[in-house]
Order: C-alpha cells, then structure tokens, then sequence
C-alpha cells in the first residue's frame, strides 16, 4: 500500500510539473507496472471465485464431486502463487529498465 501511495505522489508531482498530456505522451513515465499491480488483484479476486465456485459446484454434484471440490481447494490454494509469479516476471521487466535508465544517468 505504501508503494501505491509513492506511486499517486510521484504521479501528482510529474502532473506538475509538466501537465497530464504531456506526461502521457513523453513516456518518461511508465504507467504499466501499476497497471501489474491491478491486475494482480483482479487475478487473486477470480482465481478466489472460480475454487469457490468449483467447491460449490462440487459439493451441489450428485456423482464425482468429491474430486471438484479438491480441485476447488487446489484452485484457491495455487492459482493466487501463479498470478503472483506471473506479475513478478512482467515487474522484472521494468525493474531492469529503471536500472538501465539509472546506469544511463550516471
């Protein structure tokens, strides 16, 4: 959350100084990695739902619900770790490029 916070004060310090269009078009500013960080919550709220619907759907079944519902489990156990490995490799991306752009400075 603090992250989040940095992120908004930076952003209203860049409006600033040089306005909202010319920030957007200048690029010196990289919006995706918020955008990450978005879409990382929206990734944990569906893989939550989708084993909560699979437990449910698993526990209403007459016949092999038993094996839904482990999977369900295994849904809301696993998927939250995969979309969390998957926007910590769209992250490195842009980690590097904020180190290049430091290297570059120097």
């Amino acid at each position: 959350m603090e992250e989040f916070k940095k992120d908004v004060e930076e952003a209203k310090e860049t409006i600033k100084q040089g306005g909202l269009v010319k920030t957007f078009l200048s690029f010196d500013k990289m919006i995706t990695p918020t955008l990450i960080k978005v879409i990382f919550y929206i990734g944990i709220i569906v893989s939550f739902l989708s084993g909560i619907g699979m437990i449910i759907s698993g526990t209403k079944a007459y016949f092999g619900g038993g094996v839904q519902v482990i999977m369900g489990i295994l849904v809301c156990l696993i998927s939250p770790v995969i979309v969390r490995v998957y926007c910590e490799l769209l992250m490195v991306i842009f980690k590097i490029h904020e180190s290049l752009v430091e290297i570059k400075n120097k």
